[in-house]
């Protein structure tokens, strides 16, 4: 990963957790247009691999940045921190016993079919989100290593969140 801040000048936005999402969208709508392989057609063959190319760190850039988790660990990266996700697993045990809650309150509503309490189970999970991506949001800058903490936090609820979503779909089918 370069140490540049290219995916945030890529949209022309500052370089920080908070970002104005609106700018995010019309911006990458515009790159994405002027790259369209419609516009390519009878360039030369360096010239439609160069627009290639810029789409697809577009769409990288676009991913990374439009997902809080994902923007705060990239955030971290150019500061040269990694998050380390897969390789350390360890959390504080009260974060623990909140994710050992959440999946039995799954699979409580899983057996019951029920997917009001799914999607309030969901609705926790956000609010919970929300106040760790605010807090990572001030310690980025003055303690990496703590917002580290908090984006593999936030990557299990993001984890979580997709399996409740997958859950409420089956139970909707």
């Amino acid at each position: 990963m370069s140490s540049t801040n290219h995916f945030f000048a890529l949209f022309g936005l500052p370089v920080q957790f908070e970002i104005d999402m609106d700018v995010l969208q019309s911006n990458y709508r515009k790159i994405q247009s002027e790259v369209h392989p419609d516009k390519f057609v009878t360039a030369s063959p360096a010239e439609r691999l160069q627009s290639m190319q810029t789409a697809t760190l577009a769409n990288e850039a676009y991913q990374t940045l439009k997902h809080p988790t994902s923007r705060a660990r990239y955030l971290l990266q150019l500061q040269g921190v990694e998050t380390l996700e897969d390789s350390n697993t360890a959390m504080p045990a009260d974060f623990l016993m909140t994710q050992m809650e959440w999946r039995e309150a799954m699979e409580e509503a899983q057996h019951a079919k029920n997917i009001t309490a799914l999607e309030h189970l969901l609705s926790t999970m956000k609010s919970e989100a929300k106040l760790m991506q605010s807090e990572v949001s001030h310690l980025i800058q003055s303690n990496p290593a703590q917002a580290a903490q908090l984006v593999r936090k936030l990557s299990f609820i993001d984890k979580v969140s997709a399996d409740v979503h997958q859950l409420i779909s089956r139970l909707e089918d």
